[in-house]
């Protein structure tokens, strides 16, 4: 790891934060989330999963590693050296949502150049499937999408020319841009959206409350996830942009900006999101129920078909809405790769520029592989077995290594350092006790659901990434430190 990289100022550090939470998921998932798991009353087990897991986490995060100032593998192997396989794991683990991430992106590039001409037609499905990969038969896994393919090789050019330049002339200058871009064109977008005829039956559609679901305890795991998902925790990805901090910044008060940041942008996006709906809901006739859509299906299929039917004003409002996308997903990528260049660099002592380059390649030639006939079912695949599996349980496993091998406490200093906010033992007891037993439970639940559903195709998917994922892992643990000499 470059011990010399450092943010150039606190607020680098918090745009580049707000850019690690605010990515595709607060765009196209919040928003399902919420309508379908109880409307209005979804709100309350959203915010209370902020209170007890996404603001404490994230502030252990914040202190480890402006603590340490180590990458992410380094900090488990100084605790204790066999913990280091546990940090590798988790590493790998981002990279292959790094790798299906692109693929994402990639999709929305291609959607972006088509909004200029709307050559998606009036059946936006059959057009996603035939140009995109959105079947799901396994027998179509050999044909490719050769512009999505380019797409791909796009995606991670930019991620490289971004990520290959130092700490503040990167990320750092990258996040001042793209992030109060995504802000002013979402804005936009979501005010014209509230203006709409028909705006009104879409926010209502959202908000309006089953208190009777506030019982049910997978909506309370679904909150916890989305938490999870939307702010990132727990994937290194906050801890290591924490260690370029040259000072101790107001810690705990950042962390309780970024949060406010994330959440007022995916509620506010949210509103804009249904009032879009709602509006095609009244203009065409076609019920509500049968608009509401998750992730691709939303984005992809329903937006384009919406945007097609506003004629002029579609025309000027689809590019915006796709690079609006794009901005968001890049500005996450950043975070995903950081990381893996942190840990990687420092075990390799391989410079900054030739390390990012390599794994640039690696990382696209693997992206690839998910631009085929299936491509949105393999994500699919991946995505929900490395969150439901890995994520959730590495999670737990840091809040242990973190908050009982290391101790909570020593850290409890520095975040109060300069900070308004102050933690003490409510915040140790939530991370020593709280959190570890609320994320197994929601891991176990995950864990079963996916084993009950998942068909033998997409059990052969999960085994596959959970044997490379081991693999190099245990490669790279085994693999001798180099001495950084930088």
């Amino acid at each position: 790891m470059d011990e010399c990289a450092q943010w150039d100022s606190t607020l680098t550090f918090i745009f580049a934060m707000i850019g690690v939470a605010i990515g595709l998921g607060n765009i196209w998932r919040f928003s399902y989330i919420v309508y379908s798991n109880g409307g209005g009353s979804f709100f309350i087990p959203y915010f209370v999963a902020i209170v007890l897991m996404g603001i404490p986490f994230l502030i252990l995060e914040y202190g480890i590693g402006f603590s340490f100032k180590r990458s992410f593998s380094e900090i488990f192997k100084s605790i204790n050296p066999r913990f280091e396989y546990i940090a590798w794991i988790l590493i790998f683990t981002i990279a292959i949502v790094l790798i299906y991430y692109m693929v994402i992106i990639s999709w929305d590039l291609f959607y972006l150049i088509k909004s200029f001409t709307f050559s998606w037609g009036n059946d936006t499905a059959t057009y996603f499937v035939q140009n995109v990969g959105g079947g799901r038969n396994p027998a179509d896994i050999s044909n490719f999408f050769i512009p999505i393919g380019i797409g791909v090789i796009v995606s991670w050019f930019i991620l490289w020319f971004i990520s290959h330049r130092s700490i503040e002339k990167g990320i750092g200058l990258a996040s001042k841009i793209l992030i109060p871009a995504v802000f002013v064109m979402m804005a936009i977008i979501v005010i014209y959206a509230l203006t709409l005829p028909g705006a009104g039956i879409g926010i209502n559609a959202l908000i309006e409350p089953n208190w009777n679901l506030l019982w049910n305890i997978n909506i309370w795991i679904v909150a916890f996830s989305q938490i999870i998902f939307s702010l990132g925790i727990g994937e290194a990805l906050a801890l290591t942009y924490a260690t370029y901090l040259a000072d101790n910044n107001n810690l705990t008060d950042n962390v309780f900006f970024v949060v406010a940041s994330n959440s007022s942008f995916e509620i506010f996006t949210a509103f804009g999101v249904f009032s879009i709906l709602g509006y095609m809901s009244a203009t065409s006739g076609i019920p509500l129920t049968q608009l509401v859509s998750e992730g691709t299906g939303l984005i992809f299929v329903v937006f384009p078909k919406i945007f097609t039917l506003m004629g002029v004003i579609g025309h000027i409002l689809a590019p915006l809405f796709f690079l609006a996308v794009l901005f968001a997903g890049i500005s996450s990528a950043f975070a995903f790769f950081e990381p893996i260049i942190s840990s990687i660099s420092s075990k390799t002592n391989m410079s900054r520029k030739k390390l990012v380059t390599i794994l640039s390649v690696v990382g696209c030639l693997a992206s690839l592989l998910f631009t085929c006939g299936i491509s949105s079912y393999l994500v699919e695949i991946v995505d929900g077995f490395v969150n439901k599996f890995g994520i959730l349980l590495l999670i737990a496993i840091q809040c242990i290594i973190f908050g009982w091998y290391y101790g909570a406490e020593k850290v409890i200093p520095v975040l109060n350092e300069k900070s308004r906010i102050k933690v003490g033992f409510i915040w140790t007891a939530i991370i020593k006790y709280l959190l570890p037993a609320l994320l197994v439970i929601i891991w176990l639940i995950g864990i079963i659901d996916l084993f009950i559903h998942a068909n033998q195709f997409e059990l052969a998917v999960d085994i596959i990434i959970t044997i490379l994922v081991l693999a190099f892992s245990a490669m790279f643990y085994r693999k001798k430190s180099v001495q950084n000499s930088a």
